[in-house]
């Protein structure tokens, strides 16, 4: 064990480090302002894997499928292709951010339909 340990951390030390483009780098950052930004709607395709974000304000629509990342606007369109590690941060912010919009959206919908057995109740109370 201590050998297949000590092996293993001698080839992670060598190994050669991926070195990232400008375009990778400003690509995941405009990725990151996208998913904080405001008035960034998302959507993901469940057959295709394909997760979307579209800003109006921004005229921008984001498209990340298999480490591509696909950013359009009227004028443009880039495809930059991105790092297994840079990849996998930038999906685990937007599942992130989806998930804490849908957690909201859950609330939301059963807070309402709380309020609504409480008149429920009320009316059946009453008569």
């Amino acid at each position: 064990m201590y050998v297949k340990y000590t092996l293993w951390m001698h080839y992670r030390a060598f190994r050669p480090k991926e070195v990232k483009t400008q375009n990778e780098t400003i690509c995941s950052a405009i990725c990151r302002k996208m998913i904080t930004h405001r008035d960034s709607e998302f959507m993901i395709a469940p057959l295709s894997e394909k997760r979307y974000i579209k800003n109006p304000t921004l005229n921008l629509f984001v498209v990340l499928e298999d480490r591509q990342v696909s950013i359009t606007n009227h004028v443009y369109h880039y495809d930059v292709r991105l790092s297994d590690r840079d990849w996998n941060k930038l999906i685990h912010s937007y599942n992130e951010k989806t998930e804490n919009l849908r957690m909201g959206y859950e609330n939301e919908i059963k807070s309402q339909i709380v309020h609504s057995l409480s008149k429920i109740l009320d009316k059946i109370s009453e008569k």
